[in-house]
């Protein structure tokens, strides 16, 4: 007596599997910009409206500028920093499974604030903004998962 189980599809079920794969995947790289983009306007946002408590001091004539003071986001002055932050997707790693969100300021100053120097003291300005925006962050992942999945 023989006894055997035949199992048909399983093609069908790989194609399914991929097509799934795909759309998490598309879903989460659009996650991961979106949430890019969150960080760099919150980060901006910081810069540009935040009330600063630091000094005032007076340049030229009648220019007077507010200064952040250590622990505050740094104090807009010539809206060079605010203008280089920028939030985007970087797909460099997607062969090896990986999509990373990436949030740059393109002046080297940026850094010196972030963190302080042996002169300064630090006004951060982008880990307030992740820590202000990872409740969001992970909600739109787990929104993207779910309807990838869909």
């Amino acid at each position: 007596m023989d006894f055997s189980v035949k199992i048909e599809g399983l093609d069908r079920l790989e194609q399914t599997t991929q097509r799934i794969r795909e759309a998490v995947a598309a879903e989460l790289a659009a996650a991961m910009y979106a949430s890019a983009k969150k960080i760099e306007a919150e980060a901006k946002r910081s810069i540009a409206q935040g009330g600063k408590t630091g000094r005032l001091y007076k340049r030229g004539k009648n220019v007077f500028h507010r200064a952040s003071a250590p622990g505050e986001a740094p104090a807009t002055d010539t809206g060079l920093l605010v203008n280089y932050i920028r939030g985007d997707l970087d797909r460099a790693g997607l062969s090896e499974g990986v999509l990373e969100g990436k949030v740059t300021v393109g002046v080297d100053y940026g850094k010196m604030l972030e963190f302080g120097t042996q002169k300064i003291a630090p006004r951060p300005f982008l880990f307030p903004a992740f820590e202000k925006c990872k409740a969001w962050i992970a909600d739109r992942i787990n929104a993207a998962v779910r309807k990838g999945l869909s």
